[in-house]
């Protein structure tokens, strides 16, 4: 039988009863509100060294030193570095045979007196499993949902007793810690978008894995990791940057894959709209797509998928948005520049599908109407279906005669961009072909992804290939 969960109140009690954390609480607006709960239960002097919140800048910047951003991870691990720091300087001399410290930290911005900002914060625990430990950390980004600051501050301080609670009594479990984040909370108030775990007692984990999850567990609807294996703050990384993606399998990645990432990338940049803007290009994987032939991720799959595009130099994007219209909605929100996406004519032939929109009162024109709303272009690569079959394009593709009008009338619009300048070479590649002949032994797939994709098969033995 599952025990239940601990309420926020229980977690609380349970960290101030054990005679062995102690440490300190560092809280940056929205007020004290995790310390608070260690201190309404009772027998806080068991647990906090020092509670304390440097509201002013200067005040801040004093204590943990100067930065550009207050609500960041920078700053966030600043805080957590000084307060460890002078908990070991400060009690380990007395205590440090019996006592494992800790610093919690959170630096956050709720809803204004206004209101209109976005409400969103770092938090974080560097702690000592056991005395004398060197110290584990957990860091995180999270987003508070309610349209009233009192809740909102309720949340966080129900969300940082969770993450409190789990540092200390579920480190040994950082995928159920992972879960146990929003306990007496819901995804409607907090969204958890970024976690990352470092440290001794996290040596193990692969944070891709923990950004899988937070999709995959609904915390997030999206997660994100860059080509050396770090995860990423979504907002932070796609702020003021023209956004290219292309959503695929990469089950392996293809010659096919970077060519149309490549071709999109020489017409997006020569668009005036992103002329010397920076831009991020994306490799995204939905869960449906992780989740294709069961109910469950394949971990050791995700993280093969997950590596041929680190070695290909990707940034990787995990999301839970199937329709592109979420997809496009997600980017917008957190850029104003330019969105691309990049897809071949089979999945253009999927866009025109009206079975995907049943569940929008509008249908088919209600999804086009978000997905085009902010300007967004669609880069068609071309597909030749066999050897003996004609190249289909923008330019000859087929649609029902019911909805030619509305394809049509998005042509003109300039909607659909023809990358006409893609390698014709490539258009027979699949990347079920490359999986076949792994299986078969049939060394012909080696031609059909690129050079560090087959080299990186090759070693560690992907998709069946046997390991060098």
């Amino acid at each position: 039988m599952n025990t239940p969960a601990l309420d926020t109140h229980q977690k609380a009690l349970k960290v101030n009863l054990d005679p062995q954390w102690y440490g300190t609480f560092a809280e940056i607006g929205a007020g004290q509100e995790v310390v608070r709960w260690f201190f309404r239960v009772g027998g806080a002097a068991g647990t906090i060294a020092k509670s304390m919140s440097a509201y002013d800048m200067k005040v801040s910047d004093a204590i943990y030193g100067r930065c550009e951003r207050y609500v960041s991870k920078d700053r966030l691990q600043s805080m957590l570095d000084r307060e460890f720091e002078l908990n070991i300087e400060r009690l380990g001399p007395s205590r440090g045979d019996t006592t494992a410290f800790f610093a919690f930290a959170n630096t956050v911005v709720a809803r204004s007196f206004k209101g209109g900002n976005e409400c969103h914060g770092w938090m974080g625990i560097k702690f000592q499993s056991r005395p004398h430990d060197e110290p584990s950390q957990i860091l995180m980004h999270v987003r508070m949902l309610d349209t009233e600051a009192s809740l909102q501050q309720e949340a966080l301080g129900i969300v940082g007793v969770n993450l409190c609670y789990g540092a200390f009594f579920l480190h040994h479990m950082p995928e159920k810690l992972v879960e146990s984040l929003l306990d007496m909370l819901t995804t409607g108030r907090i969204e958890i978008d970024m976690v990352e775990f470092s440290g001794i007692e996290f040596r193990n984990v692969d944070n891709r894995l923990m950004a899988l999850l937070l999709v995959q567990i609904g915390l997030s609807g999206a997660a994100m990791f860059d080509a050396d294996r770090e995860v990423l703050q979504p907002s932070e990384v796609l702020y003021k940057k023209a956004i290219l993606v292309e959503r695929g399998s990469f089950r392996p990645p293809t010659k096919v894959n970077l060519d149309m990432l490549r071709c999109a990338s020489e017409k997006f940049q020569a668009d005036p709209a992103v002329a010397d803007k920076p831009v991020l290009q994306i490799m995204e994987l939905t869960m449906r797509n992780l989740l294709a032939g069961g109910k469950d991720v394949d971990r050791r799959d995700f993280l093969a998928r997950a590596e041929l595009l680190a070695a290909c130099g990707f940034t990787v994007m995990i999301s839970d948005y199937f329709e592109y219209y979420r997809l496009a909605a997600y980017l917008a929100w957190r850029t104003k520049e330019r969105i691309g996406i990049v897809l071949g004519v089979p999945s253009l032939s999927e866009l025109f599908d009206e079975k995907y929109y049943s569940q929008l009162p509008g249908g088919i024109l209600e999804s086009f109407g978000r997905l085009f709303k902010n300007d967004l272009k669609i880069y068609v690569y071309p597909f030749r279906p066999s050897p003996d079959a004609p190249v289909q394009t923008v330019q000859n593709f087929e649609v029902s005669p019911e909805l030619r009008p509305l394809y049509d009338y998005l042509s003109r619009r300039g909607s659909f961009v023809h990358l006409d300048n893609a390698d014709t070479a490539n258009a027979g590649i699949f990347s079920r072909d490359v999986l076949r002949r792994i299986s078969a032994g049939d060394t012909g797939w080696e031609n059909m992804v690129p050079p560090a994709v087959a080299d990186l098969i090759r070693k560690r033995g992907y998709f069946g290939c046997p390991a060098a």
